[in-house]
């Protein structure tokens, strides 16, 4: 059984997002050894993001929708979609991806899926994230810097694989590349809201808590 009950394929609202705080939260032990030596294990291979999107509630409109998305989601039973506004392309923020950004694996002349990745960092040391949740239309892919269009691949969103046609197997060595923009996929963490209007058609929800979850 999954962390989730559900997804519902469903964004929460841009304005608001975009004035959210938050970040990837890491999990690790560390035992002091008797030589004053210390001994640290990574407990999570993957990061898990943290946001509170309060600071993104500017006006009456934007608490207004916050709730009915909250409603809708039935609280924190369904997960949805959250555009980090920190982190939501496979470049920096200012750029455009391109099918080059970010390298998926080389095929082996029968290999047909790849993980959608990003990585951070470079080398044999980079941490790959797993991208559950890219926009469609932005994603763009190429092998050995060639861009591919569908059908000659899919995206497998059960998986999270880019996946290739019988017919457009990436060959024995050929880089695999994608760039792409892409959602986190989270839920509320939280059980209640709390709004308050601050001033004429000016709202406030001090805390909306989200947390990551994977799929």
């Amino acid at each position: 059984m999954t962390e989730l009950s559900s997804f519902h394929d469903e964004v929460f609202p841009l304005a608001v997002s975009f004035g959210a705080t938050g970040g990837p939260e890491r999990r690790n032990e560390i035992v002091s050894l008797t030589s004053g030596r210390e001994k640290r294990n990574l407990r999570f291979s993957q990061s898990r993001h943290h946001y509170d999107a309060g600071t993104g509630v500017k006006s009456l409109d934007d608490l207004h929708d916050v709730l009915s998305f909250f409603e809708a989601r039935r609280g924190s039973l369904h997960a949805f979609r959250f555009r980090d506004p920190f982190d939501m392309k496979s470049c920096r923020p200012g750029d455009l991806p391109t099918m080059l950004d970010q390298p998926l694996g080389s095929g082996d002349g029968t290999r047909t899926r790849f993980a959608l990745v990003k990585a951070y960092g470079s080398g044999v040391d980079a941490y790959k994230r797993l991208i559950a949740k890219p926009v469609l239309a932005s994603l763009r892919v190429a092998v050995a810097g060639v861009e591919r269009v569908s059908p000659a691949f899919s995206f497998d969103g059960a998986t999270g694989d880019v996946v290739f046609s019988s017919g457009s197997i990436p060959g024995t060595g050929a880089l695999v590349t994608a760039g792409f923009e892409f959602h986190v996929p989270v839920r509320f963490d939280t059980e209640r809201l709390s709004l308050s209007l601050t001033a004429f058609k000016a709202g406030q929800i001090p805390s909306i808590p989200l947390v990551e979850v994977r799929l």
